[in-house]
Order: structure tokens, then C-alpha cells, then sequence
């Protein structure tokens, strides 16, 4: 009889949102795979939980997928997390369920962390259809997916990093208008959380001589069929702590 493949999320900043059934799951499985051992270490111990842990993350994960599946189907149960949130959203994950689910080996993903959740429900953004678009592409294909988002009538979630945010503020209101609504969340959950709420235009200039650090994600509102009825004060800041 094969094993199991846990999707395990783990917290994105604040580590009591680890669930007891994670901790369960990493405590009782044979193997934990982990994006970087050494980031993931911290957290087993922060919990005391000895599982063997290896490494698997894009680098490896060709040519490590199926020797280790054969060891899930041989009936072993393997653990995977990442270094923070739900595994297969923009982080590795989705290989391992992929081969899993072609050999008809059962697959369970936990429910828990992922920063784009709370970052669209804070934004004041409608939320009930939206389009994520985790990271755009640094350089081939960037300008498609960005004309794509300006004709989007959906909200879309936007993953970046600190040091590319203004860029890519600048690059949106460019193809979307100075005035689209949008946010800037950063530091999801953790003590210094922080979401800007503006236009796009007004986030640009903001974020041009406010440099953040830590995890960003962007929302951007959907293309109005005509012009948005938003207020909007000027960086109008929530902390959350």
C-alpha cells in the first residue's frame, strides 16, 4: 500500500499560525522535504519536532521527483513545506503533486498560511473574483503580463520583492492609469505589517522615496467599466500589530 504526500503550509511571519494538525503531520511522517533545510530547521525546532529533513526546492526537484515518489508509493509518507506558506504558490510543490497524482498516490494539502489571502481582504478591494499573478517575469513576457493586468476586470494579486516594488508601481500606473486602485502589503502577520492603500499612481510616488523591506504583495483593482466611484485619501496607512 503507497504512502501519502502532505502539502504542509507553514506560517508566513507569525509563527502561531502554525496548525496543530501541521504539527501533527511533520511530528509523524517519514521525511520532511523542505525548500532550504536551513530556514525550515529553525521552525522544526522552534517545535520540537526531529522528523529527517532534506532539501527540495527548483534547483533539484527534476532530478530528485522520482526516486522520491517511489518511496511514497513503496508506502512511505513524505511531509512537504516551504519556507513560508501554502507549497505549489509560487514555491515549489507542484511536480511532486504532479507525479503523485499521475501514479494515483493520495495527495492531502492542508489548509493554513498564505499572504495573498489576508493581503486582498485588506486592501478594500473586491474580493470575490480575482486573478493571482504571483511574480511577473523579470524580463521576457513582462510587458504581455502587464497589458494583460490593465485589461483585467478582475483584482489581481501581485507578488514582488522590496527592491523591484517601485519599479513595478511605476510600470502598472504606466499601463493602467494613474488612477486604478490598488495596495502594498508587506510583513504579512508579522509585528511590523503594514498595508499603503492608494492609486496606483500615488503608490508609485510613495513608494519611489519610501523603500520597504520584507515580503510585498501587490493588489491592483479590476478595469472599471467606467470610472471608479473609490474615495482614496492620499497613503492612507493601516498597521497592523
Amino acid at each position: 500500500m503507497s504512502g501519502t504526500l502532505y502539502m504542509v503550509p507553514t506560517p508566513v511571519g507569525n509563527l502561531s499560525d502554525m496548525t496543530p494538525r501541521a504539527l501533527e503531520i511533520l511530528r509523524k511522517c517519514n521525511l520532511i522535504l523542505a525548500e532550504d533545510t536551513r530556514t525550515s530547521g529553525i521552525l522544526l525546532k522552534h517545535f520540537g519536532i526531529t522528523t529527517p529533513l532534506i532539501a527540495h526546492h527548483m534547483n533539484n526537484e527534476h532530478a530528485s521527483v522520482e526516486a522520491l515518489v517511489n518511496r511514497i508509493e513503496a508506502g512511505e509518507d513524505f511531509a512537504l513545506i516551504t519556507d513560508a506558506g501554502t507549497p505549489g504558490i509560487s514555491d515549489p510543490g507542484f511536480m511532486m503533486s504532479r507525479e503523485c497524482r499521475r501514479r494515483n498516490i493520495n495527495v492531502v494539502t492542508l489548509p493554513g498560511a498564505t499572504a495573498f489571502v489576508p493581503a486582498l481582504v485588506n486592501s478594500g478591494l473586491p474580493c470575490e473574483r480575482f486573478c493571482f499573478e504571483g511574480f511577473l517575469p523579470q524580463k521576457k513576457g513582462r510587458q504581455t503580463r502587464l497589458l494583460q493586468i490593465a485589461e483585467e476586470e478582475r483584482t489581481t494579486i501581485i507578488y514582488e520583492s522590496p527592491l523591484r516594488l517601485a519599479k513595478t508601481l511605476s510600470q502598472l500606473a504606466e499601463v493602467c492609469g494613474e488612477d486604478r486602485g490598488a495596495s502594498v502589503s508587506r510583513e504579512i502577520s508579522k509585528l511590523h505589517e503594514t498595508t499603503v492603500r492608494g492609486s496606483l499612481g500615488e503608490l508609485a510616488a510613495f513608494f519611489a522615496t519610501n523603500n520597504p523591506k520584507g515580503e510585498i504583495v501587490i493588489i491592483v483593482e479590476g478595469k472599471p467599466a467606467e470610472p471608479s466611484r473609490h474615495h482614496r485619501n492620499k497613503y492612507k496607512v493601516n498597521d497592523e500589530q
